[in-house]
């Protein structure tokens, strides 16, 4: 059963993924995951340069850290294990797991090379979009992140015995 809770769990993440992604306002909300130099055009952009919404590095993993620790608490709480250590590791990865998808498959095969994530005036420039250092960034993070969320809900679901 977990096997298969973390595969729908990487499968539903590529899709919220997917349907996120397609016009430059949607593209717009994940602009942070984007190479500098095409977080500079855009922001620099009179049509786009105002709708760009900024948000602090750490405003943005406190609210990824809840939505992954309620999100993953309520994942496993049905299947949940006695005692914090086998709760933890299930958790951790799970989590994992989940961002190391997100870093080979979505990020580094899907994200660089589709054309559905490409800003309108820089579509035909694909080679600004391969530079994969924000990827692997957001990949360390995400290791801290999940590692937290796993900590937090191995306590929570320790202290829900069944």
């Amino acid at each position: 059963m977990f096997i298969v809770t973390t595969i729908c769990l990487c499968l539903a993440f590529w899709g919220i993924c997917y349907l996120g992604t397609g016009t430059d306002e949607k593209n717009l909300m994940s602009l942070s995951a984007y190479p500098k130099i095409i977080q500079h055009m855009v922001k620099n952009d009179p049509v786009l340069g105002p709708q760009v919404k900024c948000i602090s590095a750490w405003a943005s993993f406190l609210s990824n850290l809840l939505l992954y620790t309620v999100l993953m608490l309520i994942i496993c709480f049905f299947d949940r294990e006695d005692g914090f250590f086998p709760n933890f590791w299930k958790l951790l990865i799970m989590g994992e797991v989940l961002n190391l998808f997100d870093l080979l498959v979505i990020d580094l095969l899907w994200w660089r090379h589709t054309k559905r994530i490409r800003f309108t005036k820089t579509k035909n420039q694909p080679k600004l979009y391969h530079d994969p250092k924000n990827h692997l960034i957001s990949f360390a993070k995400g290791t801290l992140l999940f590692f937290i969320a796993a900590l937090v809900d191995g306590l929570i679901l320790s202290c829900c015995q069944k």
